[in-house]
């Protein structure tokens, strides 16, 4: 063919870093039952941000606006930061693909850990940024490793979870903040909290706005249950903030995306429901493991990793085993989290579902085993 690619994007394989439920249905040709999967919240989102979103609709014939004026403010009043901190974008993933094409060139070294969200890795290979990732200790994050990898390859950025998909554990606020005392000045920290949210303010490191080598990561996705809607939001120094205006796409959000998430910053009785009813989902998906001989990994998400107690063949026949069931879930990538199976907080009706389907699941592996 006549069309040069890059020699980057000529490199990369032709691939997304999830296959979602929709493709795994119409390979199957039938729906889940339960999608219980995808760490998204069947709970939905509240009934204020319903209200705004429909209200919003007749307006979608206009850009929404490009500074998200009104959802800024917002957030930067829930955060105690300025205006000039926070930066709106199209979910965290949006927002990682900007903050990379800030700072990640072609041969420039970055850090993760084996196994965490890999649409992290797949904006730093896609700007030719080079991998260096450090295995998960205990199931979490090992930020003593990490932080030894960031000056052992002189690092431009550092990826931490916290709590970290996909296994759901927490750093404690004392290591995070250690960690971000001891980085070099020249490595930026990018600090994804897509689950604060399901954590404690005692739990959350306290991180000063004038650092101007971390962002944290926040989203609509999880507990305000928009996760279609897509709306990310990052809090910064404020000229690390002011320099996404360099690259992101500013018609990139839509007006009923904005009018949604502003809705649900006022509706604090909602989202603590739903802490509510994903912990007592949490616990019934725990009974249910243990009953059937499994472990879990103690979660501080709205999901929670099932040890199947074997090894990772075993886990993923487990897992094909409920997807035939028409229960979808989803696994780690690396080992040895890859020994787990992922769930995700559902409705009653899930766990019920979930419930009849697990042990079937796993009578069924281990005859194939």
């Amino acid at each position: 063919m006549n069309l040069k690619y890059t020699k980057i994007v000529e490199k990369l394989p032709s691939s997304v870093p999830f296959v979602g439920p929709e493709a795994q249905e119409r390979s199957l040709n039938k729906v889940f039952d339960a999608r219980i999967g995808a760490n998204e919240s069947v709970f939905g989102p509240s009934l204020k941000a319903t209200l705004a979103m429909n209200h919003e609709v007749s307006s979608t014939w206009k850009y929404a606006d490009p500074e998200n004026y009104d959802l800024k403010l917002a957030l930067s009043n829930k955060h105690g930061a300025k205006f000039e901190n926070i930066i709106v974008g199209e979910g965290i993933d949006g927002l990682l693909g900007y903050l990379v094409r800030l700072f990640v060139e072609k041969g420039d070294n970055v850090v993760t850990t084996d196994g965490a969200y890999p649409t992290f890795n797949y904006h730093v290979e896609g700007f030719g940024g080079n991998l260096y990732k450090v295995p998960f200790k205990n199931d979490k994050e090992d930020l003593k490793q990490l932080l030894l990898k960031v000056k052992e390859t002189s690092a431009k950025m550092l990826y931490v979870s916290n709590p970290n998909n996909p296994m759901g554990t927490t750093n404690t606020k004392t290591s995070i903040e250690d960690l971000i005392r001891n980085l070099p000045k020249e490595t930026l920290l990018c600090l994804d909290e897509a689950y604060a949210d399901f954590l404690t303010d005692d739990q959350l490191p306290i991180i000063p706005l004038d650092i101007e080598n971390v962002i944290r990561m926040r989203t609509f996705s999880k507990a305000y249950g928009m996760a279609g809607a897509r709306v990310g939001y990052g809090i910064g120094s404020e000229d690390l903030i002011r320099n996404f205006d360099k690259v992101r796409n500013h018609f990139g959000m839509s007006r009923i995306s904005q009018a949604g998430a502003l809705a649900s910053l006022d509706d604090n009785q909602f989202i603590q429901n739903i802490i509510s009813k994903v912990k007592i989902s949490i616990e019934k998906i725990t009974e249910i493991a243990i009953k059937n001989n499994c472990k879990v990994i103690s979660s501080s998400a709205n999901f929670i990793a099932i040890d199947c107690c074997r090894d990772q063949v075993f886990a993923k026949k487990v897992l094909d085993n409920l997807i035939l069931q028409g229960v979808f879930v989803r696994m780690p990538y690396s080992s040895p989290q890859n020994r787990c199976i992922r769930v995700t907080a559902g409705l009653e009706d899930d766990i019920k579902l979930f419930e009849k389907a697990f042990p079937i699941a796993l009578s069924r592996a281990d005859k194939d085993d």
